[in-house]
């Protein structure tokens, strides 16, 4: 039984939906969340949340990714897919147990684990979660529909839970609880229906050393990205305290919301792209990066210089004037948005499909390095701004490697990028945006204006200049208007 071959426009609405949700979630629940637990309680849960971040990893050892690229090649045939399913699944099982092992002892015997023990114990269910999520299956067999309307009910559920259990400032493990639910338990449903999808019972002729090799340059890539993006959050909490994880958390908050619009369009058409690469179909797949590349600039590139001139009231919205010290934080990672959604294209849609995972492995190998180097030197004298200056100089650094390690593939993948119509159209924009930003009004008054000025005028400009991207957004648009 083959796997039905999935539509890329119904996938991008779903991933579309899916990203509105991962916007408008946090949008609903984090300022509320941030004035009942202040920065001390927000950052112990995102303190844990690290810690948890890197336990997870070693049970995942690279599967998440790897496991896309495998369930895409053999998608078409029911008996090798549920073969590859079975022995990636086993592989994972067999770390999780491993790793709670060392994960129990640690929390037990690391003093600064140990003061928040409860909380650590909760957050440790993560781990078993996304071990039995297969959440890469559903991806590779480009099923986003599912994976929507599942991840919409949860979110959900977790809103009204965060609404009736969080009431103080002691409700910090509740509220790690909550996240879970949020993030991780719609993982049960996966493991359920995954009857539908495979095989149960046994295919025969498992061979997982097999894996074993690609699977270890993935874990290398995954432990790299790991380090340098959880980082900063555990090198806060041992090097200064909750408050200043609070600080930085609430900064990243704000551009892990951006960044899921940012990157959505590239998370979808992975499995499409190493699809392509496995069928020879080169064209049809550097078609895609151009045109991938070219949407991310655009919006990557808005959203970074709008919520650098609009820190203040960002972080006054989203978390209330105790997080005040998250505003430099937030305006020096802001670039970041525009460097990671390169990278996004340039390393895991391009270079992971054509084979090139070390090189990618070897980018993140160096941001880390980077990375753990300013933090030690930044963090003890400038707190959560520091560890920003670390994340950005180690995106930088990736981002570099990156473009040296694809500089001879014939494929220009900033050719349609219109650089000069974007610089135009942002300088306009932001010239409205920074007059209303002068006008004194409160911090939601502020950003509504300016930021339906900014994008309004930003979007008008670029499609009066012809930009393809825009004005194929803006007919898509019409399109279904007439339809309705």
């Amino acid at each position: 039984m083959t796997q039905k071959k999935q539509s890329v426009k119904l996938n991008m609405i779903m991933n579309m939906l899916l990203t509105m949700s991962n916007f408008i979630f946090p949008l609903i629940t984090f300022p509320y969340v941030s004035r009942i637990l202040l920065p001390a309680g927000t950052g112990k849960v995102t303190f844990a949340t690290s810690v948890v971040t890197y336990f997870a990893m070693f049970t995942q050892i690279g599967i998440p990714v790897y496991g896309i690229r495998a369930c895409a090649k053999v998608r078409e045939d029911k008996e090798k897919l549920s073969r590859v399913v079975h022995e990636l699944l086993f592989i994972n099982i067999v770390l999780t147990m491993i790793v709670y092992v060392v994960y129990g002892f640690s929390i037990f015997c690391i003093p600064r684990l140990r003061q928040e023990i409860g909380l650590f114990l909760v957050m440790g269910i993560t781990i078993f979660l996304n071990s039995i999520g297969v959440e890469w299956l559903y991806k590779g067999l480009e099923k986003y529909t599912y994976i929507t309307i599942r991840s919409l009910v949860f979110k959900l559920i977790s809103l009204i839970a965060m609404f009736l259990l969080i009431h103080n400032q002691g409700d910090y493990v509740k509220y790690g609880a909550i996240t879970i639910l949020a993030s991780s338990a719609s993982n049960i449903l996966n493991f359920i229906n995954i009857r539908k999808i495979i095989y149960l019972k046994s295919v025969g002729d498992y061979n997982c050393k097999q894996h074993i090799k690609p699977l270890l340059v993935f874990f290398s890539m995954s432990v790299a990205t790991t380090i340098y993006t959880n980082l900063d959050n555990v090198m806060l909490g041992f090097m200064k305290d909750d408050v200043e994880v609070g600080y930085y958390g609430a900064a990243v908050k704000i551009k892990n919301i951006l960044l899921s619009i940012v990157t959505s369009v590239s998370t979808v058409l992975l499995p499409r792209a190493s699809y392509y690469v496995d069928k020879g179909e080169m064209d049809e797949f550097y078609r895609i990066l151009k045109k991938t590349m070219h949407f991310i600039v655009l919006v990557a590139f808005s959203f970074a210089l709008y919520f650098m001139f609009f820190a203040e009231e960002g972080i006054m919205f989203l978390s209330g004037k105790e997080y005040m010290g998250a505003v430099t934080p937030m305006q020096v990672i802001m670039p970041t948005l525009l460097l990671i959604g390169i990278t996004n294209v340039t390393g895991i849609q391009m270079m992971v499909p054509l084979g090139l995972e070390k090189q990618v492995l070897y980018s993140e190998i160096e941001g880390a390095v980077v990375d753990l180097i300013l933090n030690a030197m930044l963090i003890p004298e400038l707190g959560a701004t520091g560890a920003a200056i670390g994340t950005l100089v180690a995106e930088i650094v990736v981002l570099l490697w990156q473009l040296v390690a694809i500089r001879n593939i014939k494929c220009n993948l900033f050719k349609d990028v219109p650089w000069g119509k974007m610089v135009v159209s942002v300088c306009l924009a932001s010239t409205v945006a920074v007059w209303i930003k002068l006008l004194d009004f409160n911090s939601f008054v502020t950003l509504a204006l300016s930021g339906i000025c900014f994008f309004a005028i930003y979007g008008l400009l670029l499609m009066i200049m012809k930009d393809s991207i825009v004005k194929e957004m803006f007919d898509l648009a019409v399109q279904k208007l007439r339809k309705k």
